[in-house]
């Protein structure tokens, strides 16, 4: 038995060696070929290794989305809501307020991204946002009102983070041009890409655009049942389309609403007209006390009398009576002090007129007095210088 297996074992040794040496002229020809075709062939790979397959991330949409200086802390909390609802964003840090909008174009290029989210604020209050096409246009820019973030409201509503969203839109999308390119803006910045890294491969929330009133209501909710029930999660904000320009952050303005009128101007009249309402509040209260009547109807003394304790009704009317009369006793004798007070100061008055009268007549009559001396004096002067003359 031991020289049968003997042979198995040098039969299976040369077949062996018969496979490595037919492996070796196969990866020799291999070479071979690559080195004719330029083609680098890995030294070693292992069986387990998977075939590399085609990519289904077709739709590589990169959305940059940054702020300049000047926002307060609510636009930045919902600049934060935007991002952690868009997972194919890209962040950066904020922008100085002396660069000029041709710098995001450059941001985004060097991020690899071609839509751009910029937020710019003013004074504080209002917060504006542009949404861009960096690569040929167009560009959008609206005003952003009513916020209230995720973190404000504290909805029910409660998605999973990094899913794909359906993007809802009003009919009136489809009915006007300028709708039309806000709409297509729209879809490519808050739509995720199909298949994206980052993302999540279900869909289960609505993020819903309404145009009511010249304006975009922006509304994000979660899918409860396949019924249609719906839960709000957040952030909500109103979007008032101001232009759309034909590049990015540039070119002409390819659409303008004229019934724009910014935040400044609206405060302005708000303020005229609360001062308008003061001033006519003021003067109807002086029209109604000009106007009012002094007397409107008498009142009966006696319409008490028989509520209550009569002889206690009787007393009080009683004194009553008494210091009513006490009070117009002290009138008069104050009126007649009043009176005699104005006469004494009536004839003092005329007192001093006449003595005045007097002192004027006397003062007059002396300076008449002094005039004819005078003229007295002059004629004589004349005649005695005639006179030494002939």
């Amino acid at each position: 038995m031991k020289p049968k297996v003997e042979n198995k074992k040098a039969k299976n040794k040369s077949a062996k060696l018969k496979n490595k040496a037919t492996k070796k002229r196969k990866l020799e020809d291999l070479d071979a070929s690559s080195d004719d075709e330029g083609i680098q062939l890995k030294d070693t790979r292992q069986s387990d290794e998977p075939v590399p397959k085609k990519t289904k991330w077709v739709n590589k949409q990169r959305v940059l989305v940054l702020c300049a200086r000047g926002i307060n802390h609510r636009d930045r909390h919902l600049m934060k809501d935007l991002k952690t609802l868009m997972p194919h964003h890209r962040s950066e840090p904020k922008m100085e307020r002396w660069k000029t909008l041709s710098v995001v174009n450059e941001m985004s290029e060097m991020k690899h991204c071609n839509k751009v989210v910029l937020f710019e604020g003013r004074r504080k209050r209002d917060l504006y946002m542009w949404l861009a096409n960096v690569e040929k246009g167009p560009s959008v820019k609206f005003l952003i009102e009513n916020i209230n973030t995720m973190g404000e409201m504290k909805l029910t509503g409660n998605c999973l983070r990094g899913s794909r969203p359906i993007l809802s839109f009003d009919q009136e999308f489809s009915k006007q041009p300028h709708l039309a390119v806000i709409k297509e803006l729209l879809t490519q910045v808050f739509g995720v890409p199909n298949h994206h890294p980052k993302s999540q491969p279900f869909v289960d929330r609505v993020i819903s655009f309404t145009y009511l009133d010249n304006r975009i209501w922006y509304r994000h909710f979660q899918i409860l049942s396949e019924d249609g029930g719906l839960a709000e999660v957040g952030p909500r904000f109103v979007m008032n389309p101001i232009k759309i320009f034909e590049g990015s952050f540039s070119g002409d303005a390819i659409w303008e609403n004229a019934d724009y009128q910014s935040p400044a101007k609206h405060r302005q009249l708000l303020r005229k007209a609360a001062k308008d309402k003061y001033l006519n509040k003021q003067k109807q209260k002086i029209d109604h006390e000009v106007n009012a009547p002094k007397v409107t109807h008498d009142f009966d003394k006696y319409a008490d009398v028989f509520q209550g304790d009569e002889e206690e009704k009787a007393k009080e009317l009683l004194e009553k009576e008494e210091q009513e009369e006490a009070e117009e006793a002290e009138r008069k004798a104050i009126e007649e002090q009043h009176k005699r007070m104005k006469k004494k100061d009536e004839m003092k008055k005329l007192k001093q007129l006449a003595q005045a009268k007097k002192t004027g007549k006397a003062l007059a009559k002396g300076k008449k007095k002094q005039k004819t001396t005078l003229k007295a004096k002059k004629k004589g002067k004349n005649k005695v210088e005639a006179d030494d003359s002939d």
